[in-house]
């Protein structure tokens, strides 16, 4: 099998079964306002970022739109290139969590803020590093699956398709909003959002989805539903519409 086709291969891995009993399309993206200067987006729906285009001088890392906490969402990370870089990671953050540093290193999880995975197999919290998988392969590309569940407080990884088990705990105590995020170090990597899903966890969950599919925002607002349901539709309606996507793809 050339390399082309393993790569076609590996973008279907994982699109056909998902980790959720229930899963829903769900609809987020790479924040253009929440990122490193040396993390491109590359393409106008935000969910390809390409880091270090041009020459690489540190550690670069973006984050997505979508707030995590108490939902139970699935999402998948297609990586091209930079397997053979020093740092490539995966993983959630809070807001505090660094974004860029001059350095090449691990970025996510060298604090309480962050927990990442490298593509080396190592988990990383605190600044500590824990064995979890095996190291990705350099001559492949890589489709990383991650599970959130904000109920039990876990975070699972899957690698093309495979379940690697739980890597953290306890995220369900996280005060903070938690995101995804991922960062690299390698000049040219790709990382491209995909498969993105969710699990309603309540029927008030539910009945807000299906309110917003069926009315316009400016239905709701003209609506007799009472101003206080109102506003919070609102909110929901707005959460990635206001997040507005400027994109740029370097010219080499």
């Amino acid at each position: 099998m050339c390399a082309n086709d393993t790569n076609n291969v590996l973008l279907n891995i994982g699109s056909r079964i998902s980790p959720l009993l229930d899963a829903q399309p769900d609809n987020w993206m790479w924040n253009p306002k929440s990122k490193s200067c040396d993390a491109y987006i590359a393409d106008e729906d935000c969910k390809a970022v390409i880091f270090h285009p041009f020459y690489s001088v540190g550690t670069s890392a973006i984050r997505g739109t979508k707030i995590l906490n108490n939902s139970r969402s699935y999402w998948e990370i297609f990586l091209i290139g930079g397997l053979g870089s020093t740092s490539l990671m995966f993983g959630i953050g809070t807001k505090n969590s660094r974004l860029g540093t001059g350095t090449y290193t691990d970025l996510i999880g060298e604090d309480e803020n962050s927990w990442g995975l490298s593509h080396k197999g190592l988990l990383r919290h605190c600044g500590k590093y824990e064995k979890y998988c095996r190291p990705f392969r350099e001559t492949f590309s890589t489709n990383v699956g991650l599970l959130f569940d904000g109920i039990y407080g876990t975070l699972t990884y899957f690698k093309d398709g495979i379940n690697l088990g739980i890597a953290f705990w306890e995220l369900n105590k996280v005060k903070e909003p938690l995101y995804p995020i991922v960062s690299s170090t390698y000049g040219g990597s790709i990382m491209v959002l995909r498969k993105m899903e969710f699990e309603f966890i309540s029927l008030q969950d539910r009945c807000k989805s299906i309110i917003i599919e069926t009315f316009q925002l400016e239905n709701i607002k003209n609506s007799s539903i009472p101003i206080t349901i109102q506003k919070y539709l609102e909110y929901s309606k707005n959460e990635i519409k206001n997040t507005r996507c400027e994109w740029y793809v370097p010219r080499f």
